[in-house]
Parts: C-alpha cells; structure tokens; sequence
C-alpha cells in the first residue's frame, strides 16, 4: 500500500469517525500506551552494550527507534485525545518495537560463534522489522497529531528509508562465518585427539574478531553453546543440533591451545571481575579497605547482583523487582530457579529478606540506595501508573473499564459498516485495524464478532486485493483465538475460501495465516472432519509444506498433524504426498519442525498407504538413528514410536537395516538405561525385536548351509 493511497483514503475515514467516537476517543487509555512506548523505545535506543555480530545492524535499529522514541514523547506532551487510527497504528508500533528489543537482547545474550553462523537469519529478522515499521508508517496519520516540523520530517525520513530499505548482510561477518565453517570441517576431518587443532591463527583471529579473548569469554560461550544445542534439539534439524556441536568441540579444544599459555593470569584476573561485578551496586564508604563478599541470599538468582527491591513469585522463590519483571515480560510464564509454572504475576514485596539485607548493609557501612529504574514490566507500568494519581483521586476501574469496552464495541461496529459499504481501499484499512483490534483481548475478538465481521471478512477472502485478503484471513486467525468464534467462522462458510487463499494467496503471510488458520479451527474436533471433507484443504496444506518458508511449513504441518487425529484423513494426506515432505523437514535446519513432522510421521503411519510410504523411504532410518543421538526428549521418543511401528508386522527389511547400521544399537541401549520413562520402555521393546530378528536371520543362514 502506498503513502499516496493512505493519504487519499485515511482522511476520509477519520472524518467519518469524528461524528461517531469525539466523545469516546479520549476514554482510550492512550496515555498507558504512550507512556509504555516511551519506556521501551528509550530501553532499546539507548542501551549502550553491544555485541560484537551484528554491532552495525544493531546501532543503525537503535537510531531509528530513538526517532521513534521523540515521536512518542512529543505526542504525549501535546496532551490531546489521539484518534482511533492512531491508537491503532501505535499499538501495532509497540508490538514491533518489543520484537526488537527480544532480537537484540538475543543477539546480546546468546553464543556469539552461533549468532556468526547465523548472521543471514539475524539480519533477515531486523530487515524484516524494518519493513513492519514501515507498513505502519504508511498508515500512521502523521496530520492529525501534534508534531513540530522538525519531528515530521524526521518520521517521514525513516518511513522513507523503511521503504526503499532492500536487504542486505554484513560482507566481512559473511566472511568471517565462511571462514568458520571451513575451520570446523578442517578440525572435524582431523580429529582433535589425534592431530590438533588446524591454524591456530586463524581460529584466534575468528574468536577475538567475536569478543572470544579469554579463557572466561571461552567457558561462557561453551555454556551458551550447549544451552543452544538444548534449545535446537527438536526444532532445529539434526544438521543445526551436529553444527553446535562441533563449535562446542572447536571452542574446548581451542581455549586449552590458544589460552593455555596464560591459564594463571586469565584465571586471576577472572576471579577478580567477578568478585568486583558482584559487588558493583554497591557504594563503600571512604573508610573501606577491601571488597565485602555478598551473602549468596542477597543475590537475585537471575542478575546474581545484590537485590535492591526482592520479591516473592508464586513458586515461593525471591528476586530482584527489575530482573523478574523483565523475565515476565519477555513472555516466560514459569519461574526461572525451578521452571515450575507461575499461577499468577503478582510480585510480593519480601519484607524480611529487605529487612535483614538492610541489617547486613547497615553492619558493613554500605549504602542501599535504590537505583532509578525504568519498569519493563507491563504489571509494573500499571503499578507505576496507579502511584501517579493523587490518593485523593481514586480511580474508577470499573467505570475505566466499561468506557473502554464500549469504545471497542463502537470501534468495531463502525469497521464493520465500511466493510461492509466502503470502497476496496476503505475496505482494505478497516479490514486492516481489525485485524489489529482483534491481536488482544479476548473481549475484543468476542466483540467484532458480535458486530458482525466475520461474515463480511470471509468474502473478502475472494475480493481479488491481494492486502484486502492477506487483512481479512490474519484477522479471521486472531479471531479465532476465542473458541465462540471457531463455530462462527465455520458458520459462515469460511473453509472453501480460506483453503482459497492457502492455495492462490497472492502474499506468502496471507497462506501462512490460513494454513495457521485451518490449524485453530482443527481445535475443535467436528471441524477435523468438515476441513478433511474438503477436497482441497489438505492438498494445499501439503503445498504449502513443499514451497512456503520455514513459518508457513510449522503452520502447514502443525494443521496436518490435527488433521491426522482423524482415522479417516491419515489416507487423504499420503495421498496428496505429504510423506516424503515429512522426511525431508527431518533435517531442514531452516525449517526448524522436527518434532512436529516426526509427530505427523507417526500419525499416517497408522493407515496402510502412509505405513508402507514410509517403509519404502531408504533415508528415513539413518535419520531416525541420528535422532536418538541429538533429537530433543520428544524427538527420541517419536523416532523410537516410528523405528518400532517399521519393525513389525513385516518390518523384517528395516530391521535389518538398523541391525547394519553400527551406531543404531549404542543408541538404544543409551535410551533404554538413560532415557525418559517412555523412552526406556519403547527402547527395551525395540532391542527385543531386533534380538529376535538377529536370531532368525541366523536360523534361516544356518539352515540354508544345512
């Protein structure tokens, strides 16, 4: 969509909703979304660390989200009721915005020898953000706010910039990750124990080119590495999972060559930065001679530094106010010392903890100053937000509350009149802020769905525009979060035009989504049957395995696999040839769905076409036995589920096979003495069947020399 056509659309629409919502516009809650704008946008733009891939992409998104960040704060001061668009626009902005900060902070938390190997990923993410921040740009009615000139054009630069923006990655990190690959295949070939490792040189201009200078930066990598590995098992491929491990090889055998010489020195010097980190925060008088260790329980368990604010989650577990809030926020719902999940967010202050911290401070003549500190934290911006009112202003949340549901109700029935009588450039914004109106909130979905869109947003699926579409199914997904909603869609027709836009959808996000789509409504088990009906749903599902990018082959097999729940289209799916996809997915580290297309396997395994599809496949079983070694806990016990349907009932051909392989056995005597419960047993049953195939292959020898 271009500017020129925003600008001659968008208008019009805000005069249309003049009328209507002057009265309720300004009951948005707009300044808690301004005020969060400004708290993240400052998070990213000015942080100072940076890592040492990526530092470039990562300082250029910096300087655009500080542009950002001018823009928030200048609308926030002129104090006057935004317009609906805006709110929208802006909401969709915070969204981005945060998907930045998770991508940096995982360029800055993460190995560095990974993010090197990854570099093309990494800068295809943040090139993508910016083209998001431009679509939204497009919309954002830059005429209706407050803004000095100097503001607006700055604004429309980056919106220019983020249009003509093509991508690119950094020419000296492709380089440099090059010349790693061929480090790791020249060491692997070698075999450290035996020859050494292969230009030392080269491997320490490599690692002190990524910020690897010590034998403290190598041990951290390598815990990094192997956190990574566990991450990857299952979702990354056998390749990503071998990858990390020769790097963790690469690196234990390089600190001890390359570091060795300076073991003492580097080891004194590491216990020296950690003892001065651990004790950083803290302010010593004059009077101090030497650095005062931190009682271990003063520690937050997440920052290990000293706890100015400790809280209670409800696991029972303390941390400090900041680092918990920032855990929360980034999306973990379970608590980071025990992984148990938390049943709610609420923070407890603890006080006898605080109290005894205090004693110890006071005791060691240390202050405890309590740093200033933006929330991160949404529960902590609505805690904030709550102190700001005098106590003599009480607020009225129920009130707040009901003024803000019957804007969205109004919001949504007045999008759904231009739906439903606008033009297709009218038609294709209102299906636009729907379709952002229903990213959150389940009250939202329930809402839009009570003014009636979905009947209109289904036949848009074949208006012919391609953004009309791609807008119309992303919000029929959202919607479809709320399970009322599912029957509802199914209600109005919607499969044979959804399975439209999965199978001719002229965007790649607009078959994702209804792959993504078909997958929410197969919830609901009658529609497994009513979508599996379809004679073109699956096939376009198996499509989208073969030709969409690694988001639409998770949406297309995660559908798949729902759909297989149902006997009857196991059949209809081999079919239409999705096993050999399957297969293929098993070591696409680009797709990262290994456990997903292990599952649909041993689904279509239980009708006869999909059990003797995948018997005759000649690589399925080497992969198999590569995943016993590196596949995650559910990839292990899938492959064995898959091996052990092979080897029965006529599987005499794979079982030899396994026999043959020499790596085959080992595995499955490690599974079956340290693996999980089902893993032990499914092991144990498959070594017995092997033993008996052993056994009979060596009567039928023996008879046959008789």
């Amino acid at each position: 969509m271009n500017r020129e056509s925003i600008h001659g659309v968008r208008p019009a629409m805000d005069v249309a909703l003049s009328p209507m919502m002057a009265a309720s516009s300004s009951l948005l809650p707009s300044g808690s979304l301004l005020q969060s704008l400004i708290l993240l946008s400052n998070e990213v733009a000015f942080e100072e660390n940076s890592p040492f891939v990526q530092a470039r992409t990562i300082s250029t998104m910096r300087r655009r989200i500080k542009l950002l960040a001018f823009l928030f704060e200048e609308v926030q001061e002129s104090n006057c009721a935004l317009p609906l668009s805006s709110i929208l626009c802006l909401t969709e902005l915070f969204s981005v915005i945060r998907r930045v900060k998770i991508l940096i902070q995982s360029c800055e938390e993460g190995s560095c020898l990974w993010s090197l190997l990854q570099t093309e990923t990494i800068s295809n993410q943040f090139y993508q953000l910016v083209k998001e921040i431009g679509r939204v740009l497009d919309i954002l009615p830059l005429s209706l706010l407050k803004l000095t000139d100097d503001t607006r054009e700055q604004v429309e630069l980056l919106h220019r910039q983020a249009k003509r923006l093509e991508f690119s990655a950094n020419a000296r990190e492709i380089q440099r990750r090059t010349e790693l690959l061929q480090l790791m295949s020249k060491n692997k070939e070698r075999n450290y124990k035996n020859k050494g490792l292969a230009e030392v040189g080269k491997v320490e201009e490599i690692f002190s080119s990524v910020g690897l200078r010590s034998l403290m930066d190598c041990d951290e990598e390598i815990s990094k590495l192997e956190a990574e590995a566990f991450k990857q098992a299952g979702a990354g491929g056998i390749t990503v999972v071998s990858n990390i491990n020769n790097l963790i090889s690469l690196v234990m055998h390089s600190k001890t060559v390359i570091f060795s010489t300076k073991e003492n020195e580097n080891a004194e010097e590491t216990f020296n930065l950690q003892f001065q980190h651990s004790n950083k925060h803290l302010d010593h008088s004059s009077s101090s001679k030497s650095l005062i260790p931190i009682p271990d329980d003063f520690r937050c368990p997440i920052s290990l530094d000293f706890m100015r604010d400790p809280v209670i989650v409800s696991s029972g577990h303390t941390y400090d106010r900041y680092s918990i809030a920032q855990w929360i926020d980034s999306g973990h719902h379970v608590c980071p010392k025990s992984n148990q999940r938390l049943i709610h967010m609420a923070l407890i202050p603890n006080y006898a903890l605080k109290s005894l911290m205090q004693q110890w401070c006071q005791e060691n003549n240390i202050s405890m100053n309590e740093p200033k500190k933006p929330y991160s934290s949404s529960y902590e911006l609505e805690r904030s937000n709550r102190k700001s009112y005098p106590s003599d202003e009480p607020i009225d949340h129920i009130s707040a509350s009901k003024a803000a549901s019957d804007t969205v109700k109004m919001t949504a029935e007045f999008l759904v009149g231009k739906l439903a009588t606008g033009s297709p450039d009218i038609q294709r914004q209102a299906a636009y802020e729907l379709r952002l109106l229903a990213k959150s909130g389940m009250d939202n979905r329930r809402m839009i769905a009570e003014a009636g869109a979905i009947p209109f947003l289904v036949t848009l699926l074949k208006s012919g525009d391609p953004r009309i579409e791609e807008n119309a199914v992303t919000a029929l997904f959202n919607l479809a979060i709320f399970n009322n909603n599912k029957i509802l869609i199914v209600a109005a027709g919607a499969i044979d035009n959804i399975t439209h836009i999965l199978e001719s959808g002229k965007t790649m996000e607009a078959r994702e989504n209804a792959a993504a789509t078909l997958f929410s409504l197969t919830m609901v088990d009658e529609f497994k049957i009513t979508i599996g009906a379809s004679p073109k749903a699956i096939p376009a599902l198996v499509r989208l395995l073969k030709d969409g990018n690694p988001v639409g082959k998770r949406d297309a097999t995660t559908a798949l696999c729902n759909l297989a729940l149902y006997s009857a289209n196991k059949a209809c799916i081999v079919v239409s040839g999705a096993v050999p996809l399957l297969i293929d997915l098993l070591t696409d580290d680009k797709a990262g769905i290994t456990d997903e297309a292990l599952q649909a396997l041993s689904l279509v395994m239980g009708c006869s076409e999909g059990l003797q599809e995948i018997r005759n496949s000649r690589v399925l079983v080497p992969s198999l036995i590569d995943l016993l070694r590196f596949g995650s806990p559910k990839g292990k016990e899938s492959s064995i589920t898959l091996l052990l349907g092979l080897c029965k009932d006529g599987g005499e051909e794979v079982g030899r096979r396994l026999l043959l392989n020499p790596r085959s056995i080992p595995s499955l005597q490690s599974l079956a003495a340290d693996g999980s419960l089902k893993a032990k047993r499914k092991a144990d049953a498959l070594l017995r069947l092997l033993n008996r195939c052993c056994f009979q292959s060596l009567s039928h020898v023996e008879m046959q020399n008789v």
